[in-house]
Order: structure tokens, then C-alpha cells, then sequence
């Protein structure tokens, strides 16, 4: 993004320097490195706004509170799970009414699924900070 005293100069808009020098707005996609340098523009990398999940107004020095982050987590994980595990429900429940064995592959991927939210629940409440939180949501594996 291009500055001039420090304040952002939106590309295709019209402005005017320090010294009351207007400029048309296509001055900064016309004029050369030299040219904006000479009126004290410079370039700077647009700033990453940080996850709004976890920080306020996308500023990584603002974080949101880390117990109810937590939670809102965890509450997102057991609605993941279940989701994934309701699935296969009716294979229980055919086992539970009816005797009929539950395969091999479903008892495993249940079993995967839940072994993954006890992980995810463990290593959320084990979390210390939101970086730290960020990194554990990161690793989420249901096995899709």
C-alpha cells in the first residue's frame, strides 16, 4: 500500500500533500518510484489481519479471552464429533435391537473419532494462550 505522512493512499483516489499539491487520482498508478518518493510517498506491505476467531478487530495484540475460547471450542469439537459419528448410529443401533455385528471398519473410525475429540478437548483445556490454541486447532485430524 502506498503512504504518504504515514497515512494510506487508496489507489484511483484523487489526493493532496502537506504542501496543498493536488493529484489527480490515476498520479500514483502514472508516476514513477522517483516521482513518489520526491512527494514523500512510500510503500509498505499491507499489514495480515490476524484471525478473527481469536483476536479482537483483527489485531493480534487484542486477543479474545482464552477460557471462553476454550469453550467455544470444545463445544465445536463435540458437535464435530457427534456429527461425524451420527453417521454411522444406525449401525449401533441395528447392533443394540437386532445382534447384527457392527463391521470392523465403523467400529474403527468411531473409535478414531472419539480418540480425536478426547485429544482435541485434552490439548484445548491444556492450552495457555491463543497462539498457543491456534496451534492445537491447527492439528485437527477427523480423518475425512
Amino acid at each position: 500500500m502506498f503512504l504518504l505522512n504515514g497515512n494510506r493512499l487508496p489507489e484511483g483516489t484523487a489526493f493532496t500533500d502537506a504542501n496543498g499539491n493536488q493529484y489527480p487520482a490515476n498520479w500514483l498508478n502514472l508516476s514513477t518510484e522517483e516521482e513518489k518518493n520526491a512527494v514523500g510517498i512510500t510503500w509498505a506491505v499491507d499489514p495480515v489481519r490476524a484471525d478473527d476467531r481469536f483476536y479482537w478487530d483483527g489485531d493480534v495484540n487484542n486477543p479474545k479471552d482464552l477460557v471462553g475460547l476454550k469453550s467455544n471450542f470444545i463445544a465445536q469439537v463435540k458437535d464435530t464429533a457427534g456429527k461425524l459419528l451420527s453417521q454411522t448410529d444406525w449401525v449401533i443401533i441395528r447392533k443394540a435391537e437386532r445382534g447384527v455385528e457392527v463391521p470392523a471398519e465403523v467400529a474403527l473410525k468411531r473409535t478414531q473419532i472419539v480418540t480425536e475429540a478426547n485429544r482435541l478437548e485434552t490439548d484445548i483445556n491444556s492450552s495457555t494462550t491463543v497462539e498457543a490454541l491456534i496451534e492445537v486447532l491447527n492439528t485437527q485430524n477427523w480423518g475425512n
